[in-house]
């Protein structure tokens, strides 16, 4: 019998950071380490990840990080985690492939840490506990579930998954093994929410095959095709259906692009020899456009991240990239949905390339399937997991409570399906579920460029401030030896409007500034901090009286003697 804990510092309500803790007495299991993008009004911020200070606290007791797959929602912290904490990684061939290309581009030497591949058959022992895997499909390679079992029961973790039924090779489901983990008792099934709500959803690739097949079969010289790198899945259909046309392919990608890099040099995006261009070779040659303007019969697939392939083909359709000229002949396709947050930027790259007069085709939701567990999914997982309790995890608030209701329509109790915000504890003990108001301590870590966690929230507030309402630069000059302000106050600013001149700004603010300094310099002591401090405070106030605008307010004070 045992005490069993599970919570999550990231993933909850929210798109990424997925960061699932589950703990069996005093160990603890990590499932998954990621990392989720930044939201639009998060300046200057690249990442974020969850906080780790709770595994800091109980690093002794942690056992593993055990990683689902290989996209950065799911494993972009782990290299952070490496720094702070020194444990083992366990993942397949291919994830624990892109984590070894993370380190290496951290400047982090491979050797020194401890990653482990495992895969389906493997199974792995740490004292009463057992954890074992099953493959599952999703759009890149190698997706596995993780099932940790203790003496109550199994807790299994299913996240990103679908049951496409073309899924073959590195992508298919062992179903034998999930069929199995129902067959002993099942405690919880923690799964994934994104998809929960979708109604409709085509389920297999014979619309995009259809679609795709159409448009090889006219005469164009050049298709290129826009797609995430994260979709190796699609990648390599449209790399199959575009060879059994007899053209060539070539892939465009940034040199950031580790999936991508890692996925052709394991042979994971699988490209016949006789039908492959080097593009990246022809590109880089001196004569590398006119290169790329002669080529026929060719298939140029387009990759990133978010809204980096939009980016890409604007480029290519006003002339900035150094390789590629859009032409009208060339046929584009856009195989990418605008991930959320992106939408505004994707809708102004497709305006830009309907205006350079692009050929341009976009095979939306109702084209491609989802990589995602639908509904219908998610039945067919409880069937033959067979849980007691279903945990809905990975989405925000609206899919993980979606997920409530196709539990429901399942057949189970609203007691035995659990929402909970990150941070929030389930706690079985003996087998039974009890309640457990701890909270555990959660939040965000930014990363900003080559800082990681330098970045905190306030800096995030003065960014919001400075896009939003602007900055006041002003200048003094202070002769201590005299106790006088000396020369003129000068004042400028950024990003900010007001419906009279500068000079009046600057007449009203400069005599303001003026009191405050004189009243000052009288006092015995002078501390240019304090004043400062009272300046910004001080002319904030009359600002936010006079104009409507709260600007970032900067004084600059020159002390001379």
């Amino acid at each position: 019998m045992s005490k069993i804990n599970i919570f999550a510092l990231g993933g909850l309500g929210e798109n990424g950071k997925n960061m699932y803790i589950v703990e069996v007495d005093s160990k603890i299991f990590i499932l998954d380490a990621g990392m989720k993008y930044p939201d639009i009004d998060m300046y200057g911020v690249d990442g974020v990840i969850p906080n780790i200070d709770y595994l800091i606290e109980h690093k002794n007791n942690i056992e593993g990080i055990f990683v689902s797959h290989g996209h950065e929602d799911h494993i972009g912290a782990t290299t952070y985690l490496l720094k702070k904490l020194s444990t083992r990684i366990y993942g397949t061939h291919f994830t624990i492939s892109i984590i070894e290309s993370m380190l290496i581009e951290n400047k982090m030497n491979v050797s020194d840490y401890k990653l482990y591949r495992i895969n389906a058959n493997k199974v792995l022992t740490f004292g009463n506990v057992t954890v074992s895997f099953f493959n599952t499909t999703h759009s890149i390679p190698e997706s596995i579930g993780i099932c940790i079992s203790t003496h109550d029961g199994n807790i299994v973790y299913s996240t990103d998954f679908n049951f496409g039924a073309s899924a073959n090779g590195t992508y298919q489901t062992t179903f034998d093994k999930i069929t199995d983990l129902g067959k002993s008792k099942v405690l919880a099934l923690l799964t994934e929410s994104i998809n929960a709500g979708a109604i409709g959803r085509i389920t297999n690739d014979s619309v995009l095959e259809y679609n795709y097949n159409s448009i090889l079969n006219q005469d164009y010289k050049r298709i290129i095709v826009g797609a995430f790198s994260t979709d190796l899945i699609r990648i390599q259909k449209i790399i199959d259906l575009s060879v059994a046309a007899s053209r060539k392919i070539g892939i465009i990608s940034s040199n950031n692009e580790l999936i991508i890099d890692v996925a052709i040099k394991s042979n994971y995006l699988r490209i016949p020899p006789s039908c492959y261009i080097d593009y990246q070779k022809i590109a880089n040659s001196p004569s590398g456009k006119e290169e790329t303007a002669k080529m026929e019969n060719v298939v140029l697939i387009v990759t990133g991240y978010r809204n980096e392939p939009y980016n890409a083909l604007v480029h290519m359709a006003i002339g900035e990239d150094t390789s590629l000229k859009l032409n009208p002949f060339d046929k584009v396709i856009l195989m990418c949905p605008p991930v959320p947050g992106t939408e505004r930027t994707t809708t102004e790259a497709i305006n830009t390339l309907c205006k350079y007069d692009a050929d341009l085709t976009i095979f939306d939701k109702g084209v491609l399937r989802s990589a995602h567990a639908s509904p219908e999914d998610l039945k067919m997982m409880y069937a033959m997991v067979k849980p007691e309790y279903i945990i809905p995890i990975k989405g925000e608030y609206r899919h993980m409570y979606e997920q409530s209701l196709v539990a429901k329509e399942a057949g189970f109790d609203q007691n035995h399906i659990i929402l909970k915000d990150n941070g929030e504890v389930i706690s079985f003990v003996n087998g039974k579920l009890v309640e457990n108001e701890t909270i555990i301590k959660t939040g965000d870590i930014f990363i900003d460029g080559s800082s990681v966690g330098v970045v905190d929230k306030t800096v995030i507030e003065e960014r919001t401030t400075l896009a939003e309402e602007g900055v006041i630069f002003i200048y003094g000059t202070v002769d201590l030896r005299s106790r006088k302000l000396v020369g003129k106050i000068s004042l400028s600013t950024r990003g900010l409007s007001y419906s009279f001149s500068e000079e009046e700004l600057t007449a009203a603010l400069g005599g303001l500034m003026e009191r405050i300094i004189n009243n000052a310099l009288v006092k015995k002591s002078w501390s240019l901090d304090s004043v400062t401090n009272l300046l910004a405070s001080e002319l904030q106030k009359y600002v936010v009286r006079y104009l409507r605008h709260r600007p970032i307010i900067v004084p600059v004070i020159l002390e001379i003697k």
